[in-house]
């Protein structure tokens, strides 16, 4: 069984595997492409699956493919608990600039779809977090692109302490909105 739920955003929803608990712990069946069809509709085929470990304070993002390379994904916490942020970019989109955040938890087991089109990021709130994600593209270097964290226009509210938010040299110079001319 797989629970589908809407978010506020078009073609982004949450998904709830079963979860199965005896005395020796659980189990669950974290991705089923003819089940994912079946619930979602999409006939989506994930090519490539990433994961990330990070600690606490640890923001990834926002990040995005562009183009032909623009990635679908779906995301998850294997282990900890990590606030996760998507921002619809598709300027055709009735939600366009809207953003929609979800904790994700090796508790909750939540899944995230983000369609292509979306920035995506996360920060841990844990003191560890391993982040798994399957994507429908290959990554491509020159298609790689991103939107600061703290964006004045998207004016995302991470609820988290700024002073303890850790980013790579990268994320910490990635353009704001404006710059990106979208």
């Amino acid at each position: 069984m797989l629970e589908l739920k809407n978010t506020p955003l078009k073609d982004c929803f949450i998904l709830k595997p079963a979860v199965f608990s005896d005395a020796r712990g659980t189990f669950m069946e974290s991705f089923n492409e003819k089940r994912f069809k079946d619930t979602t509709g999409l006939d989506i085929h994930f090519v490539q699956d990433n994961q990330s470990t990070s600690e606490r304070g640890v923001l990834r993002g926002l990040h995005f493919q562009i183009g032909d390379h623009a990635q679908a994904k779906l995301v998850r916490a294997v282990v900890g608990e990590l606030m996760d942020v998507v921002v619809d970019l598709r300027p055709d989109s009735p939600t366009f600039k809207k953003s929609f955040k979800v904790v994700l938890s090796d508790e909750n087991q939540f899944q995230l779809f983000v369609p292509a089109g979306f920035a995506h990021g996360f920060i841990t709130l844990s003191e560890t977090s391993v982040f798994a994600y399957k994507c429908d593209q290959y990554y491509n270097k020159e298609a790689d692109g991103g939107v600061i964290w703290n964006d004045p226009t998207l004016n995302i509210d991470w609820d988290f302490p700024e002073e303890e938010i850790k980013l790579s040299e990268k994320d910490a110079q990635l353009p704001t909105f404006k710059e990106l001319g979208l």
